[in-house]
């Protein structure tokens, strides 16, 4: 299939382009062009997605089998790409949020449950609402923390921060909080698997590991993956609400509640996690932060030693 990726070179899109290559897809990447690409001498169309007439100049004459929206957040970055193609593809992939889900007493989240209107991903289930009633031959993703080598959202390293510099991790609440991470790697191919498979078109999927961890037990984890000791490790837990932060960000995660059903996705799109939640942070660690050099930066904790000043 000739497929085009609407970004391509940032953290899911590396791994996604990868896995398309080596399946034997013609993989077209449409950005900025501010960095290479993923695989050598595939196709990068340079152009800005937020200027409508600039899009279709770029890409109304091209055809495509199959297009994955990885980086539209709002209705109107997509629309002016479902515009150009509405009629002329098989397959739009659209990457959504766990995010648009409504806080519920009932979990895990499940895909026929109800959306927060007020939610900062309302963009994305804006954008789910218009594919399905445009007619487009739609699959929707749901992942909810992904993370994984390239990240580039603050989330394991985080915890590695505080951890290789032997700090004491505060953690908001009772530490009882139950989230889940999904690795990239398990994202992507299971995005790569919905690709003729006709069971996914007008359906929306969970992705994610297959089991959940409290905010307590992940931090554990992340020792653990680092190469310390998960009993040795300092929590202090602490109230958020006593705190003004302003903008600065105390803690990575929502403090919530936050996991999805991933069953649909295992069963129809025949796709199960690689990674579990150890094997995956050690991947991050070793091959991202190890990697980067980010051990041996200077951290400001400034609003760590805030709230450690207090407890």
């Amino acid at each position: 299939m000739r497929i085009l990726i609407m970004g391509g070179t940032r953290f899911i899109g590396v791994y996604l382009t990868k896995i398309l290559v080596e399946q034997g897809h013609d993989v077209v990447l449409f950005n900025r062009g501010n960095k290479p690409a993923p695989v050598e001498g595939i196709t990068q169309i340079k152009g800005d997605r937020t200027d409508p007439a600039q899009l279709k100049e770029k890409l109304s004459g091209e055809e495509f089998d199959a297009i994955f929206d990885n980086n539209g957040r709002e209705l109107s970055d997509t629309q002016p790409l479902v515009e150009i193609f509405k009629g002329r593809i098989e397959h739009f992939i659209y990457m959504s949020s766990a995010g648009v889900y409504l806080k519920s007493d009932q979990m895990p989240h499940q895909e026929g449950d109800l959306v927060d209107p007020k939610s900062r991903h309302k963009g994305k289930h804006e954008t789910e609402a218009y594919l399905a009633k445009e007619g487009i031959p739609f699959t929707a993703i749901r992942p909810t923390y992904i993370y994984g080598p390239k990240n580039y959202n603050e989330l394991e390293g985080w915890f590695f921060d505080r951890i290789i510099r032997d700090r004491t991790i505060p953690i908001p609440g009772n530490g009882m909080n139950i989230t889940q991470f999904g690795h990239v790697q398990d994202l992507a191919m299971a995005m790569s698997q919905v690709l003729g498979n006709q069971q996914a078109i007008g359906q929306v999927y969970n992705i994610s590991g297959d089991r959940y961890v409290t905010f307590d037990g992940l931090a554990r984890a992340c020792a653990v993956a680092a190469g310390k000791s998960a009993q040795d490790l300092k929590i202090v837990h602490y109230d958020p609400k006593k705190f003004d932060f302003g903008k600065r960000k105390a803690f990575p995660m929502r403090v919530q509640h936050f996991f999805a059903d991933v069953h649909k996705a295992m069963i129809e799109l025949n796709w199960k996690p690689e990674y579990d939640l150890i094997s995956g942070l050690q991947d991050s660690f070793q091959n991202d932060y190890l990697a980067s050099g980010r051990d041996q930066l200077d951290i400001d904790f400034s609003v760590d030693d805030e709230i450690l000043a207090t407890s």
